[in-house]
């Protein structure tokens, strides 16, 4: 560039000193001659002092316009490149110099434009890369969180704003948008002392149990990442609840028997009266711990992934007989009447052993707690006109009833309203839970409804077979 730069100079210089030669030859000199013509003896140097002075004018003046010219041409030229420099640097790649001479500059104009354009190429692949990684962390189930040295929001995921709400915005100090201490010491942890940290969060959300991995980043700042465990945590409560309740429903009837055989062995020689009520209470206790066991194992089969149902239309009328048909046996000795008063013919996706039991477990729970209103009024329906795909069946009974609190929740696992009379009772705390799994497995829903004094009534629907399957319903049923 130098030489070229050079070459131009010396080429101006050249055509200067040519432009001046010609003005001498052809303006000066003839000037010159006619006026030593014309001028007295004496005066010769003062003439020509004149004419050189002149002449000296008159390249300067061509030299001035000329470096104006060319002046002129490179602050244009340099003004586009500062017009252009401050395009780039306020982010708009799209800015080009135009290239309409062949010099110097137009090369360095051409590295710029193509500066310009791979510049434009290389912020268009990181804009995409970071679009691609904010999707990516935004389908993501954990809440991500970035907090800047300063302790402010960075960044935050999609999860994360659903979590905090409208609180967390960018440049927002964390300590304003969230309110759980565990979740702060965390972040706080990892940015002063710059080392990962674990904990966590119940107070971020309502009803919600969060674990959180805070690190450091090392361009500074931080990095939290909460995955929730509320399901976790709720499986883990239910198992400790499960263990205690089962060794304690177990305990009760084991330590009866252990005492009764450690009297009869202690005594020896009991009389047979006094033999035959204690071998009868360890019978009653190992029949008590056989139904638990029996009862455990029901609801470890309906709540295994691998519980499959032997699904096929059956008629809801059907249904319902021939529970009253299995159980009827067993409703008469105690004295309690057994009603039917009613159900529809409409054929009903369902496996009808698995039915009988959930029947044999309603039945019976109305038996135990519902005995005193001396009937069982069992029954089913069609739901109309909104839920047409549905029957909807019932057992009730004129018992007691169930207060109001209790009927969100006497389909768990060991749940009672009254310990001590449910164990008198016999009743093992799981038929419920059976049940509901059962119908849940069918498609179906099931819930209770009660008024003290007034009975209880368990309700469960069943889904309507397709219209194109009643040829196949068993025609038995």
């Amino acid at each position: 560039m130098k030489s070229k730069i050079f070459t131009k100079l010396l080429g101006l210089f050249l055509l200067l000193l040519l432009f001046q030669a010609a003005a001498m030859e052809f303006v000066v000199l003839p000037f010159i001659a006619r006026r030593v013509l014309e001028i007295p003896p004496g005066s010769t140097g003062l003439i020509l002092g004149h004419e050189t002075l002149w002449s000296g004018l008159i390249a300067l003046a061509v030299a001035l316009a000329l470096a104006v010219w060319v002046a002129g041409r490179i602050t244009v030229r340099l003004e586009r490149l500062i017009v252009f420099a401050r395009r780039i640097a306020d982010g708009d790649m799209s800015a080009r110099l135009p290239q309409d001479s062949d010099d110097s500059l137009s090369t360095m104009e051409a590295a710029l434009n193509q500066t310009a354009e791979r510049l434009g190429e290389s912020f268009a692949e990181i804009e995409s890369r970071r679009q691609e990684l904010a999707g990516l962390l935004d389908s993501m189930q954990e809440a991500v969180v970035a907090i800047t040295p300063e302790g402010l929001v960075r960044w935050s995921n999609a999860q994360m704003q659903r979590i905090a709400g409208t609180q967390i915005h960018v440049g927002r100090p964390l300590v304003h948008a969230v309110r759980d201490p565990e979740l702060l010491a965390c972040v706080r942890s990892a940015l002063e002392q710059r080392e990962a940290r674990t904990g966590r969060a119940s107070l971020l959300a309502p009803g919600r149990i969060f674990e959180i991995n805070a690190a450091p980043m090392h361009s500074g700042g931080a990095l939290a990442v909460l995955h929730e465990i509320t399901r976790i945590e709720a499986a883990e409560t239910s198992r400790r609840e499960f263990i205690a309740n089962v060794s304690h429903e177990l305990r009760t009837p084991l330590t009866s028997i252990q005492g009764y055989v450690e009297t009869l062995i202690e005594e020896p020689r009991p009389d047979r009266k006094t033999s035959d009520e204690f071998l009868g209470i360890i019978l009653k206790n190992a029949t008590r711990m056989n139904r638990i066991t029996e009862d455990l194992l029901a609801l470890a089969g309906v709540e295994s992934p691998d519980y499959k149902l032997a699904l096929r239309p059956t008629r809801a009328s059907a249904l319902l007989l021939d529970a009253i048909d299995s159980l009827g046996g067993m409703v008469s000795d105690t004295g309690v009447a057994l009603e039917f008063y009613g159900a529809p013919d409409n054929l009903v996706l369902a496996d009808p052993d698995a039915m009988n039991q959930v029947f044999g477990n309603l039945i019976e729970n109305a038996l135990k707690y519902g005995k005193a209103g001396k009937r069982i009024l069992v029954g089913a329906r069609l739901l109309e006109p909104e839920s047409a795909s549905e029957v909807e069946f019932s057992v009730q009974d004129f018992g007691p009833g169930i207060a109001s609190e209790h009927l969100t929740r006497i389909f768990e696992r060991f749940y009672r309203i009254d310990k001590a009379r449910s164990r008198e009772a016999g009743g093992t705390g799981l038929g419920l839970a059976i049940v509901k799994h059962i119908v849940l497995a069918h498609g179906g829903r099931i819930w209770a409804e009660s008024e003290l004094g007034q009975g209880a009534a368990f309700r469960f629907t069943l889904p309507l077979a397709p219209a194109a399957q009643p040829a196949a319903a068993d025609p038995s049923l």
